[in-house]
């Protein structure tokens, strides 16, 4: 897990193309659906995967990050790939490895994306559906021929990798583009959607717009039986879809999942079978780890993987519309190469108090006590720094009463970390009754 830098030498498709050939280009095997973009991708994966699913087809997903198992990034119909068939992958890779020479070793997400299209070849699955991890021209998942590409939410994240302007990020992005193949995107503000056209111009790729070319429209309410809740509708040339309800938390939920309808539409066109009833019922049926997910009642905690400015907003603006709590108390951590004024910017403008710590896993997290004083610069609301997860818990436990909620966000290794710390608590429970 080393950083690496960004460019043609240490992200080489052709070395990743290689790999893939001493396994039998598994790559080769498979129907991909392939989702690139800045935030929204695990959520527009899910809801895709579910839908397939319900439709009566076995669906790899491949993942990223992972929050307590790294299995977690390899599924296939709801079900981790096994440690065995894991290791088995990794010591054919390693094996290979060893025949290389120089400065020719293999990444960390090159190594888990061999993985995972190793094993939904080998299980024979009927689609895959794969989420970039960085970028996307040079991204390890980019040496797929996918069916359909889509493009979520582009916004400023991992500068000192993709770019500072939110075109350059976009241009890295539109990377997954390939000739003739359908692409489809939430809408996008003017310089994104220019950078978009341009490289879909440029690959031969025809782009279509959710709320453009496809008709959507969305809207917020409140019912006894989903409580609050975004409904959507998409309509294209050959779809209908009115009024589904949106099955994650957030806005921001509505537009991936017209993103992911307009996916499977585009899967409709390739002779996937996919009925309106099957569409519904699978997304009822979609789950997602990590965001907006409530892991304690007593005091209510919630765990979201938030990690850049736009997501912080969307979530502090999702925790109004959909909870109902007193006041805010935000456990945040970060890495150093992320937009952390940014983020900071955004809690200090909803959390009531914060308490600034850091994740044990993620050697490049920030100092609890620098994010501190950035904050300070920012705010004067209340705030604490903790050493860790287990103390700025401890912290935050005494500081809210009944009706308080506690929020875990800024990095998906702390909110990793958090589940596991409340999964055990959990096990912990029932073995002492």
């Amino acid at each position: 897990m080393r950083v690496v830098p960004y460019n043609t030498r240490t992200f080489n498709l052709d070395r990743m193309r290689k790999l893939l050939g001493k396994l039998g280009n598994p790559h080769q095997q498979i129907k991909f659906v392939h989702v690139a973009g800045t935030k929204g991708k695990g959520s527009t994966c899910a809801m895709v995967s579910s839908m397939l699913r319900a439709s009566g087809y076995a669906v790899g997903l491949y993942s990223s990050p992972h929050l307590v198992d790294v299995r977690e990034r390899v599924s296939i119909n709801g079900q981790v790939i096994s440690q065995s068939d894991m290791i088995e992958s990794f010591k054919q890779i390693a094996a290979y490895e060893k025949t290389l020479g120089g400065n020719q070793g293999l990444t960390y997400f090159e190594i888990l994306t061999a993985t995972a299209l190793r094993y939904f070849a080998n299980e024979a699955v009927d689609i895959a559906v794969l989420e970039t991890g960085l970028g996307g021209r040079l991204d390890a998942t980019s040496v797929v021929t996918p069916l359909v590409c889509g493009i979520t939410h582009i916004s400023i994240d991992h500068t000192n990798v993709l770019g500072n302007d939110l075109a350059t990020i976009a241009t890295e992005k539109a990377g997954i583009f390939k000739k003739s193949i359908p692409a489809v995107s939430v809408a996008q503000n003017p310089a994104t959607g220019e950078a978009l056209n341009l490289i879909a111009q440029e690959t031969g790729t025809t782009l279509e717009y959710v709320g453009t070319e496809l008709e959507f429209s969305y809207r917020f309410e409140a019912s006894r039986e989903l409580g609050p809740h975004t409904r959507v509708c998409l309509t294209t040339s050959t779809s209908r879809w009115e009024h589904l309800a949106v099955p994650l938390r957030g806005e921001h939920q509505a537009h991936n999942c017209g993103l992911a309808l307009a996916i499977l539409d585009k899967l409709k066109g390739s002779g996937f079978n996919i009925s309106d009833e099957q569409v519904t019922h699978g997304l009822t049926q979609t789950t997602l780890a990590g965001r907006m997910e409530q892991v304690c009642d007593k005091p209510k905690v919630l765990v979201d993987g938030a990690h850049n400015a736009t997501s912080i907003q969307a979530l502090i603006r999702s925790l109004g519309a959909f909870i109902a709590y007193d006041s805010l108390v935000l456990i945040f951590g970060c890495g150093q190469d992320k937009d952390y004024h940014g983020m900071l910017k955004q809690v200090s403008l909803g959390a009531d108090k914060v308490i600034f710590t850091r994740a044990k896993a993620n050697p490049r997290a920030m100092e609890p006590a620098d994010l501190a004083s950035e904050f300070a610069e920012l705010s004067g609301k209340m705030m604490q720094t903790a050493p860790n997860l287990t103390e700025a818990l401890r912290l935050a436990s005494r500081a809210v009463s009944r009706e308080d909620l506690i929020v875990v966000a800024g990095s998906f290794y702390l909110v990793g970390e958090a589940k596991k710390y409340f999964g055990d608590l959990v096990v912990g429970l029932r073995a002492a009754s």
